[in-house]
């Protein structure tokens, strides 16, 4: 591309041949009318439908459209980081291809941007009626854990709906993550930022691709590529059996010198239940921290360009 666009729109896809022409649909209007130029840069995770023909033809019809796809399947957060790594506006606005997010907002998130010179614009659910009661109570509980690691820089509610600047693209890339969370890497970065709230709608088509396994695989990801906190609570549990266990032997002690002991296995088969799965918690946690070493040492990318209709790079590895 000869000179950069100033907006580029990014968006992770996954088999989603039913909802992307409507997000399409939606979208293309609202970009034509902000009067600048702009790019989308729609990264195919590896679907197994009918989405990658899809974005083709939908490129043959919008010149704006680029198309990224992955060799292989490899996970929402990958998909965002290989558009971030590869978009080229001076303002990046990252967005999912089922409408849940309006895309409605994406001119107030430039404007206010531009006007109070921010480099980050979250996308905050103000209303998430549109969900189920367990997601609503399930994704309280991981924006509260969130922010007690990372602190009251994570707006509470703020997923992957938000409009970074050049400035800001280019502080991520330059992360050394080989598995980033977004949504704790972006307010850890302590940029200027606001906030523009909207109202989450209900998907407008297919099924959710975020399952309970990958909400909870989500919020471990979360928590053990931002803290330490696990070994620390590790730590804390063997004190605690450390503590009880002490008092337990001063109790027998003193049951024996009183000659009230009672023969039996109670006692001693709850002790070792307790100390066993304190223990295999530990190891458990370390055990985590232990794969993530691991899999820095290999170094292995993130994810391969199969191919990107701008610059036709095959097998591209980004790291």
């Amino acid at each position: 591309m000869s000179t950069a666009p100033q907006l580029s729109v990014v968006m992770p896809i996954y088999n989603e041949q039913d909802a992307l022409p409507l997000t399409v649909e939606r979208l293309r209007p609202i970009l034509d009318g902000l009067g600048v130029d702009y790019e989308v840069v729609g990264v195919d995770d590896g679907s197994t439908d009918a989405t990658p023909v899809l974005m083709q033809k939908i490129r043959q019809d919008w010149p704006q459209f680029r198309t990224i796809r992955f060799s292989r399947n490899s996970g929402h957060q990958a998909a965002l980081k290989a558009g971030l790594d590869r978009a080229f506006g001076d303002y990046v606005v990252s967005i999912d291809a089922d409408l849940q997010d309006p895309p409605e907002k994406i001119p107030e998130m430039l404007a206010l941007a531009r006007d109070e010179q921010l480099d980050i614009v979250y996308g905050v659910r103000g209303d998430r009626g549109s969900d189920s009661s367990f997601k609503r109570r399930t994704a309280g509980a991981y924006y509260w854990l969130m922010r007690k690691l990372v602190g009251k820089r994570m707006p509470n509610q703020a997923g992957d709906y938000r409009l970074l600047s050049r400035a800001a693209v280019d502080a991520l890339k330059a992360l050394p993550e080989h598995q980033p969370v977004y949504r704790l890497l972006v307010p850890w970065l302590g940029f200027p930022s606001g906030e523009v709230v909207y109202v989450r709608e209900e998907r407008v088509a297919g099924a959710t691709h975020y399952p309970l396994a990958k909400m909870v695989r989500l919020a471990l990801d979360s928590i053990t590529n931002f803290s330490a906190a696990p070994l620390r609570l590790a730590t804390y549990l063997g004190l605690v059996s450390f503590v009880v266990c002490i008092g337990l032997a001063i109790h027998a002690t003193v049951s024996y010198a009183l000659g009230s002991t009672v023969p039996g296995w109670s006692s001693l088969f709850i002790g070792m239940l307790f100390l066993g799965g304190v223990q295999l918690i530990c190891v458990g946690l370390l055990g985590e921290y232990v794969g993530r070493i691991y899999s820095a040492v290999q170094d292995r990318p993130a994810y391969f360009i199969g191919y990107d209709s701008a610059e036709d790079h095959e097998r591209d590895p980004g790291r």
